[in-house]
């Protein structure tokens, strides 16, 4: 047990210090930035040093952990805790976080809402990775979607409203599935609810009624990860938010559920994820294609890097589904490897889309010469997502192959197959990416144009792009203590 309540201090730090926001004084939009952004480093800094200070390299999996009574009537309690599957995805959330937050700086309409919107969402993010009781689980699970919902109708582009509402459905549709999945869990077996991921973890059930649950948190991840067919929300969601949203959507929200996919149904329910796995192996490999696919015929340059995350999922459902100790430690690394290059992608995406003020790729070309920085590292993110090898997206999808191929559960037809389908789809990706390079910025379209003055990257941006380049081909370091092993 931890004597210092370090991870308390984590989860409500941003949103209790965020709401002060309201009471600075007006002068300007300059001291809300620059207190947001001081919140979100003494937050990273506080997070990095109570890691470095309580995890030992010889044994990355002791666990940092936090118990406090919090409802007397029905015994739940606070229970918070960090082992090595949380640590990766909670250090990327901080990240991600403090970066998009300096991304957000050209924000000025209602900029405080804005700022503990991000806020909230950083402590419900937090909250959920180190959640060490499934009521706790589901409380920061929900705590994401006001935030979210208000970013989304609030600050984008014209069809902003319908995106968010579609989000809010879809999101609250699977919330019921994984709420029913929460009390099934908490109330058998027992006339007293119990949460404790620690006691469920060696809890039993009957055959059809683990199927049930299984199931019903399938559901719920498969809106938000998102698994097709429930994905459609993500492309309009992408193709209409602020990028600094887009940046938390794609390198946070999209993890959370494949961590509650590890975290909930391998763990708590492994008999039930050992008969589903060749059905996720399976509609991954469909998914790669599929998004892959969908992703070429994407006008809107947002909508295809938001169907190439879909496609990237994939990977990670096949890890999951594997079985093996490889399968599963690379599905962690896709997780940390695309948390970093898809945020990037969307924050290039959007300080293009800013400076054009032209998302379809048919009215683009020829702004590689304006704009040199962001085409380098558009570029530079484009090979990476496409798995370019000596690249963080390569490793992943590396281990993942190995993970399948070494799998004990699938015979070698099967598994055979599946590697030639993942094949196809690594071959799909360089093609869509390629493709939306060179309409963007090769050619002369728009370097014609009359009186078109782009401003390349000023110094804000480079120092995001640089962090981001430093961090994305290193974060494999970080994935030697993020695994788990296979119970």
């Amino acid at each position: 047990m931890s004597y210092f309540p370090w991870l308390t201090i984590l989860v409500v730090l941003p949103i209790f210090v965020g709401s002060l926001i309201f009471f600075l004084p007006h002068k300007g939009n300059k001291v809300v930035r620059w207190y947001t952004i001081s919140i979100c480093l003494l937050e990273f800094l506080l997070m990095t040093y109570a890691f470095c200070y309580h995890f030992q390299l010889e044994d990355p999996l002791i666990q940092l952990k936090e118990d406090y009574k919090w409802i007397d009537v029905f015994d739940f309690h606070w229970r918070l805790g960090i082992d090595g599957l949380s640590l990766g995805s909670i250090l990327l959330t901080g990240f991600i976080t403090t970066l998009a937050t300096l991304a957000a700086w050209p924000i000025t309409r209602n900029s405080r809402l804005f700022y503990f919107l991000m806020l909230a969402m950083y402590s419900g993010q937090i909250g959920l990775f180190s959640s060490r009781d499934l009521l706790l689980f589901f409380i920061m699970w929900e705590l994401e979607l006001i935030p979210i919902y208000l970013l989304l109708s609030m600050w984008g582009g014209e069809r902003r409203l319908y995106s968010a509402t579609k989000f809010i459905l879809y999101t609250a549709g699977g919330s019921i599935f994984f709420l029913i999945g929460v009390l099934g869990m908490g109330l058998y077996g027992s006339n007293e609810p119990g949460l404790d991921l620690e006691r469920l973890i060696n809890q039993s059930y009957p055959a059809t009624l683990e199927i049930l649950l299984y199931f019903g948190f399938l559901i719920a991840y498969a809106v938000k990860l998102p698994i097709i067919p429930l994905h459609t929300w993500l492309p309009d969601t992408h193709g209409e938010a602020h990028y600094s949203t887009c940046m938390l959507l794609a390198g946070i929200l999209l993890k959370m559920e494949a961590y509650g996919l590890i975290r909930i149904n391998m763990e708590l329910l492994p008999h039930a994820h050992y008969l589903f796995s060749p059905w996720l192996v399976i509609i991954g490999a469909i998914q790669i294609i599929y998004a892959a696919s969908t992703s070429l015929g994407q006008r809107n340059f947002k909508k295809r890097i938001a169907y190439s995350s879909v496609s990237h999922m994939g990977f990670i459902i096949i890890g999951i589904g594997s079985i093996t100790n490889i399968g599963l430690n690379g599905a962690i690394l896709q997780i940390l490897s695309h948390g970093f290059i898809g945020a990037t992608l969307f924050f290039l995406a959007g300080t293009a889309s800013d400076r054009m003020r032209l998302v379809y790729l048919e009215e683009l070309g020829g702004i590689s010469i304006p704009i040199p920085k962001i085409f380098t590292m558009f570029s530079r993110f484009s090979m990476a997502s496409l798995a370019l090898p000596g690249m963080s997206g390569f490793v992943a999808e590396l281990v993942v192959f190995f993970g399948l191929i070494t799998s004990p559960k699938f015979l070698l037809m099967p598994k055979t197959l599946i590697t030639f389908v993942m094949a196809i789809g690594m071959i799909l990706t360089p093609i869509y990416l390629l493709s939306m390079l060179r309409q963007m910025f090769y050619g002369y379209k728009l370097f014609n144009v009359p009186n078109a003055n782009f401003v390349d990257s000023g110094p804000r941006e480079l120092f995001i792009f640089n962090l981001y380049l430093f961090t994305s081909n290193r974060n494999w370091y970080l994935s030697r203590f993020c695994s788990l092993p296979i119970r």
